[in-house]
């Protein structure tokens, strides 16, 4: 065969393989980026460009100076009032729907907290749901921390509806879930967040004299922290009662106790030894998420005048206090410092990765007599007593979750 012959063989197979791979080509490139578009999908737990629309769409939410001092201000008029109403939110709990049991003013509505050197953004629902996408969020404390759950639940709700999907017998710890966003809202109930004991007579009937260990963590509440992305912290109203202070079989002293040979321990020491026990467990926990978001809310401050819950005090004024007219010597202002000492201590020493942050209400609930249910919270088994401790909803309580976004926002 000539050599001539070959070439020009060889050089029409190279020409037909050409051709093909020309007409391959688009076909092959088309199912290339078929294959990495559904990847993204099954190998990302989230559609990849949410990501990208959700931080676009937060770029444009108004923003707050980091340097700018949330807490110290003051509550001023507006006339927009509350996002919700007492009929527009289908979770307000009866207890705190005031104005169905009958409460006849409207003007605690109406007010919105000012810092001094920055504006708080009014809540946007869509972009706090945007920032938590994903998340689980668990409230952790006493009554009044499901109470700021039950706020943020109703200012969700506007955005989206979200499931009821779990309820304890004790109505104490709830779960709801948002799934347009794959967020989670739970309650955890605990009184003094480490262990604890109730005393009893001989009739085996609880006494209300309590002991407390803070070398152990309530194991209710700190069990399911693994799972949890974002905790607030609270607990405060369970501690004003005879408590015995114990650190192991180290007895430390005894809070409103007259018992002979016991330490007295005042409230805001107490509230050191727990909260810095909490911090602590939070702190070493190994199996918790490196990324674990802790917010501390301090105390909520009560509002009796004229007697306490159980001799007759009552909370019956209808507008906010100037700062001039609060007690910034009281023991709730006390114990709130003390809360915070604990976690600056904490911050101080380097925390493996997790972040801590203060949701700093006392002072500025201090200025809110107004706020509360008092006589209209429906109970028909305590009539006569008044809350003074719960807020109502809509309420002041609903400036909380202002903070909270703001603080989530500034952690990001």
């Amino acid at each position: 065969m000539k050599p001539s012959s070959l070439f020009s063989n060889s050089e029409k197979t190279e020409r037909w393989m050409l051709t093909k791979m020309g007409r391959l080509t688009p076909l092959l490139l088309s199912s290339f980026c078929i294959t990495l578009f559904f990847t993204g999908f099954f190998v990302f737990p989230q559609n990849p460009f949410k990501s990208i629309s959700d931080r676009k769409f937060l770029s444009l939410q108004p923003q707050i100076d980091p340097e700018c001092e949330l807490f110290k201000g003051h509550w001023v008029r507006d006339k927009r009032g509350s996002l919700y109403t007492d009929s527009s939110c289908p979770t307000i709990p009866d207890s705190k729907n005031c104005i169905k049991h009958g409460r006849p003013d409207r003007g605690f509505l109406f007010w919105r907290w000012k810092p001094d050197g920055c504006d708080l953004p009014r809540f946007n629902p869509k972009a706090f749901l945007v920032m938590v996408r994903g998340k689980k969020m668990r409230f952790i404390g006493d009554s009044v921390a499901r109470n700021h759950m039950e706020s943020l639940l109703c200012l969700l709700s506007l955005e989206e509806t979200p499931k009821d999907i779990y309820s304890d017998g004790d109505d104490r710890n709830r779960i709801w879930y948002f799934p347009k966003h794959d967020f989670t809202l739970s309650t955890s109930w605990t009184k003094f967040l480490v262990a604890e004991q109730e005393r009893t007579d001989g009739n085996k009937t609880g006494t209300g004299v309590f002991d407390i260990d803070v070398s152990k963590i309530d194991e209710g509440w700190f069990k399911d922290l693994p799972f949890t992305d974002i905790a607030i912290v609270s607990a405060a109203h369970w501690f004003f009662r005879p408590i015995f202070i114990n650190r192991g079989d180290e007895s430390l002293g005894c809070i409103y106790c007259s018992s002979p040979n016991v330490t007295q321990i005042s409230p805001d020491e107490g509230f050191k030894l727990v909260y810095s026990a909490v911090f602590k467990h939070i702190d070493e926990c190994e199996k918790c998420k490196r990324g674990l978001v802790t917010v501390m809310r301090t105390i909520s401050p009560a509002h009796f005048e004229n007697g306490t819950w159980d001799t007759g005090g009552s909370c019956g004024r209808r507008s906010p206090f100037g700062e001039d007219k609060i007690d910034l010597q009281s023991n709730e202002m006390k114990i709130r410092t003390s809360q915070i000492e604990q976690l600056e201590g904490l911050t101080k020493r380097g925390n493996k990765g997790k972040k801590f942050a203060v949701l700093d209400v006392t002072k500025v609930m201090l200025m809110r007599p107004d706020g509360h249910p008092n006589g209209h919270w429906g109970n028909k088994w305590m009539k006569g007593y008044n809350d003074c401790v719960h807020w109502c909803l809509p309420g002041p309580i609903d400036a909380w979750s202002e903070f909270l976004m703001a603080i989530i926002s500034q952690l990001r």
